[in-house]
């Protein structure tokens, strides 16, 4: 009965496999096959290069890289900066009214962006941020989610880490810096990955503030090549799909392991 139930399970999880992998298989598959096979079928019928080059010669692909790594890079660094002390603070600090700001917080958690977008396209186009790439960041440095995954972390801190702490006589900033942050490794690399692939995917904010390519994103290369008049370019569009996720399944790759400890302590904590 053992043997059976062990069968079930890695067959149910071959089967999760398959299902995850179907798509990305198909977007591989597109990439190298010309658009009139792909709407016939014939899928690797005749496999081509053509849908790269054409999409290296009608997508400003450094532009649009170059754009995506500043956001994704100064949205993690400014988060950093703003929602590491956040989380501490809500953690590990003892103030008035602190249950009632984690409450708050998670009320944030369950606003969608979508109900903020407007708002804060107003507020933009005030202050003159409209097609810039600070357009692009500022909205997602005072991140809940970011906040909520540091502080379940930082609550899975052992207490005698901090006793030592002050005992040593170092106090609240030392404490953070020289203690926390160094510990805490795996919790900041999971905000990482989530912060980087949600800003490297982005397409409905940025569709809000951009008006041109000179600030566009990744995302605008994929969508470049939908025609609502005519017929789609599927095969240049699944090329760029392709080049778009290359940099995430790298990066993923090299950090899965410190990304999965990360989710699990996390997880002990809440």
């Amino acid at each position: 009965m053992r043997v059976l139930g062990q069968i079930v399970r890695h067959l149910l999880l071959a089967l999760g496999g398959v299902y995850m992998l179907a798509p990305i298989i198909l977007m591989l598959a597109s990439a190298f096959t010309p658009t009139a096979d792909i709407l016939a079928g014939r899928y690797l019928a005749h496999p081509t290069l053509e849908n790269f080059q054409t999409v290296a010669q009608q997508v400003p692909l450094g532009t649009y890289y170059l754009n995506s790594l500043i956001v994704c890079l100064a949205t993690f660094a400014l988060q950093l900066l703003v929602c590491v002390p956040a989380a501490f603070a809500m953690a590990r600090l003892r103030y008035r009214g602190r249950n009632i700001t984690v409450w708050l917080l998670g009320l944030l958690i369950l606003i969608p962006f979508q109900v903020l977008a407007i708002p804060i396209y107003l507020i933009f186009r005030q202050v003159g941020l409209i097609n810039t790439l600070p357009a692009l960041i500022l909205p997602f440095v005072g991140s809940a989610f970011a906040i909520f995954l540091l502080r379940q972390f930082f609550l899975a801190l052992p207490g005698s880490m901090f006793d030592a702490a002050t005992l040593d006589g170092a106090g609240t900033l030392a404490t953070l810096i020289q203690i926390v942050i160094p510990a805490s490794r795996p919790a900041l690399l999971s905000l990482g990955v989530f912060t980087i692939t949600s800003a490297w995917n982005a397409y409905f904010w940025p569709s809000f503030v951009l008006s041109d390519s000179s600030s566009a994103t990744i995302p605008f290369g994929v969508v470049q090549f939908i025609n609502s008049d005519a017929v789609t370019a599927y095969g240049p569009q699944m090329a760029m799909a392709t080049l778009s996720v290359l940099p995430l399944l790298i990066a993923f790759l090299f950090a899965q392991r410190q990304f999965i400890r990360g989710l699990a302590l996390a997880g002990q904590a809440g």
